[in-house]
């Protein structure tokens, strides 16, 4: 009787390079639990009362727990981040994390939507922090990730906690794919957590 020789998933693989990537830039790696606060998944972040991601057909809310859902982005984490970690900017640090983890949507299922996903949301806070910043960040991550030769393009974006936002598209087999959306945060997100936004 032969053995069967296991093997790490394609998924779990892809997650191991990328937090090493990063691991090697400096960023720490946060995680939390899926259960997230209403607070924390939109109010904190500027996302407004209004905004269609709050209604039952894309969020994802629990039943017997008031304002309490299934995380819908990893950056559910950011202010949570930033507030127990405030007092290291004064000390002159940079602020650095990453959290990879599965997040929840009301999604109807096709080749481009599912309800869970694996999402990966990255936070840098610092004096003098630049839009070019995160531009270099995210080509030496995708190099790194996808091969040297890759060519990745910046198209402006909204997302209600970052200003600027933008989308991130690589080019592959020829053609532009949309693979992530980023920007710098919203001053309104850095009071949230009690940091000074023209500071930093």
């Amino acid at each position: 009787m032969s053995q069967k020789k296991s093997t790490i998933h394609p998924l779990t693989q892809m997650i191991r390079r990328a937090v090493s990537i990063f691991d090697a830039m400096g960023f720490e790696v946060v995680t939390s639990d899926h259960i997230e606060t209403e607070e924390n998944n939109f109010d904190h972040l500027n996302i407004p009362h209004d905004h269609p991601a709050r209604d039952m057909h894309d969020t994802l809310w629990i039943k017997d727990m008031p304002h309490r859902l299934l995380r819908t982005h990893n950056s559910a984490h950011q202010v949570p981040y930033m507030r127990q970690n405030k007092d290291r900017l004064e000390k002159g640090e940079t602020l650095k994390m990453i959290s990879p983890g599965l997040v929840y949507r009301n999604e109807a299922t096709d080749a481009t939507h599912e309800v869970q996903f694996t999402y990966m949301e990255g936070l840098v806070v610092g004096k003098n922090i630049t839009l070019g910043h995160l531009k270099g960040t995210l080509e030496h991550f995708l190099k790194d990730m996808f091969g040297a030769d890759v060519e990745m393009r910046l198209r402006p974006g909204y997302f209600p906690f970052v200003e600027p936002g933008v989308e991130v598209d690589l080019q592959f087999r020829g053609e532009w794919l949309e693979l992530l959306g980023a920007g710098m945060i919203h001053p309104i997100v850095l009071e949230n957590a009690g940091i000074d936004a023209k500071k930093y």
